[in-house]
């Protein structure tokens, strides 16, 4: 049984959220305490979010092709930590930019490890249900970081923030390090997706990437899940904005509000979505998250109240539920016999990336030219055709859960693997 390792994943999910909240909106505000200017603060802002999604790909081939997948996670915890203390000792610029990159590029590589020893650790037929679990603790840790060092910024200093978020790290590795290697070695007794056992006790060679980048069905994902950013980045942000108009003084409280409800109903909603995505498949529950984004934009371009905003997010809870679960667990899905999963999902991320940055852009410019009402009906229609695009192009991939590995799976053989 793996269920003490499973619960050291879920702790590890707990922690890295929590570290990871200290590289938000936390970073802004102590700049400009430093007395940095808008223009330099964006350049290392933008500097961390191309790290970010150069990694994504390079993450993955290093997590599919490495035995030591929990020292892998331990070097992108440690990474987060440096870059967090530079944020809090060196606030100039060349120091602040190595921390964004480093913190960037860290993201990625963390979250595709933590993907890969999910996928060892849990059993075929209940992998939705611990995707759930993994997206709960996160949702959690978020929700508890937020809190713990918005107050620690407020009565200390924004510099107590990074530090404190960096000393998470440490009880992170501790986590990690307590999943414990016989219970990743045993995969294959649990899954036979291909990509679950260690390299040496694969049943065969991973398939050419260039067929992963040819797969059909991997495509149709990558398009999906591009179109749902491409709405969904900017809804948010357009609709504080509008807050703080309206509400002037409550604009923060709001705000405040608006993003804790949906972590709330992550933490909540999670592992129901898992469990549903394993009975009712996959597409059906990929309906259900996409169709909360044009619902979202409809009631902020109709009734953009300040006190809508936060039971309209509420939505925004069931669309990152859904998506939280399903992307990792649709990849695994389409790799499951060729392998090339985090490879996979690192492509995913980066048209997540692409898809969020592109929305925030030409919401931005919309809400500019004609204002919040038409950028919100513009945002609207991009929802509705994100969900007809799942309808239309995305197939099924669920599969038949197997207990036992096919009988050519060959024996693991790598004692000393981390």
């Amino acid at each position: 049984m793996a269920s003490a390792s499973l619960a050291s994943l879920s702790l590890v999910n707990f922690l890295v959220a929590d570290m990871q909240t200290g590289f938000g909106a936390f970073v802004s505000v102590h700049l400009i305490k430093a007395g940095w200017d808008p223009g330099h603060i964006g350049a290392v802002l933008s500097a961390g979010t191309i790290a970010a999604i150069i990694a994504q790909v390079p993450a993955g081939m290093l997590v599919d092709g490495t035995s030591y997948k929990r020292n892998v996670a331990a070097a992108a915890i440690v990474a987060a930590m440096v870059a967090l203390l530079l944020l809090a000792t060196a606030p100039g610029f060349v120091p602040v930019l190595v921390a964004e990159l480093l913190g960037g590029a860290s993201g990625p590589v963390l979250m595709l490890a933590i993907a890969a020893i999910t996928l060892a650790l849990t059993r075929q037929s209940q992998l939705g249900e611990r995707l759930g679990e993994n997206a709960r603790f996160a949702a959690i840790g978020a929700a508890i970081g937020a809190g713990l060092l918005g107050l620690i910024g407020t009565s200390v200093s924004t510099a107590a923030v990074f530090v404190v978020a960096a000393c998470v790290g440490v009880p992170a590795l501790l986590a990690l390090f307590r999943i414990r290697r016989s219970d990743l070695l045993q995969a294959p007794a649990r899954t036979g997706h291909h990509t679950a056992p260690i390299p040496s006790a694969r049943r065969c060679p991973p398939e050419p990437q260039w067929r992963v980048l040819v797969d059909r069905r991997l495509l149709a994902f990558i398009a999906c899940v591009a179109a749902f950013h491409l709405t969904n980045a900017a809804l948010l942000p357009l609709a504080a904005a509008d807050a703080a108009r309206r509400a002037d003084g409550l604009a923060d409280l709001i705000t405040g509000a608006a993003t804790v409800v949906p972590q709330a109903l992550v933490a909540v909603l999670s592992p129901w979505v898992g469990r549903m995505a394993g009975r009712r498949g996959r597409r059906f529950i990929l309906l259900l998250g996409f169709a909360a984004l044009p619902a979202r934009a409809l009631l902020f371009a109709f009734d953009g109240t300040p006190d809508l905003l936060v039971p309209v997010q509420a939505l925004d809870g069931v669309s990152a539920a859904v998506f939280g679960v399903l992307m990792p667990l649709v990849v695994a899905d389409i790799t499951h016999e060729g392998g090339r999963f985090n490879f996979a999902l690192g492509l995913v991320g980066v048209a997540a990336s692409v898809g969020a940055a592109a929305s925030n852009v030409l919401a931005g410019a919309i809400a500019d030219v004609a204002g919040l009402h038409i950028a919100f009906v513009a945002l609207a229609i991009s929802g509705a055709g994100a969900t007809a695009l799942v309808w239309l192009i995305m197939p099924e991939t669920a599969h038949l859960p197997a207990t036992r590995p096919a009988p050519h799976v060959a024996p693991h053989v790598a004692p000393t693997t981390s």
